[in-house]
């Protein structure tokens, strides 16, 4: 083991402490990404990557809505930065949905066309839609120019 990383671990830890370590918290991280995923996807509207969901206000009060804002988009980034680690080799964990997760959470220019481009790979909406009838729910509604649930 490398003498700056044994400089790190507490006193008399060995490469066995830190292998177990490290399975235990990528055990745990993937369990914890999994769990909010499968959350997430299931309780989204059906309607949520179509023109009409995109279209109706859901705040009416400001302050409120400016305050969920600044909440959403940290999450957001957290879930992103999260799914981009996930989604390295050797990293178990449901990168590629947990990312679509967190770019929903999130305000940018271009968003509900970079959504849609991604919920619509290829094994990304059947996922969703097969999770969501896993727990009883419809599936997903696509754009507007596939207006027909795709399992």
């Amino acid at each position: 083991m490398p003498e700056w990383l044994t400089a790190l671990l507490p006193e008399g830890w060995s490469t066995t402490e830190l292998v177990l370590l490290s399975v235990g918290l990528i055990i745990t991280t993937s369990v914890i990404s999994l769990i909010l995923v499968i959350a997430v996807v299931i309780r989204m509207p059906p309607d949520y990557f179509t023109d009409e969901y995109q279209k109706n206000p859901r705040y009416r009060n400001r302050w409120l809505h400016i305050l969920f804002a600044v909440f959403r988009n940290l999450l957001g980034v957290f879930l992103v930065a999260l799914g981009i680690v996930l989604s390295l080799p050797g990293v178990p964990g449901q990168g590629l949905l947990t990312i679509l997760i967190g770019v929903m959470l999130l305000d940018f220019p271009g968003k509900i066309r970079f959504e849609r481009w991604l919920a619509t790979r290829r094994g990304v909406l059947s996922t969703i839609n097969k999770l969501r009838a896993r727990y009883g729910r419809p599936p997903m509604l696509v754009p507007s120019d596939r207006q027909n649930p795709v399992a």
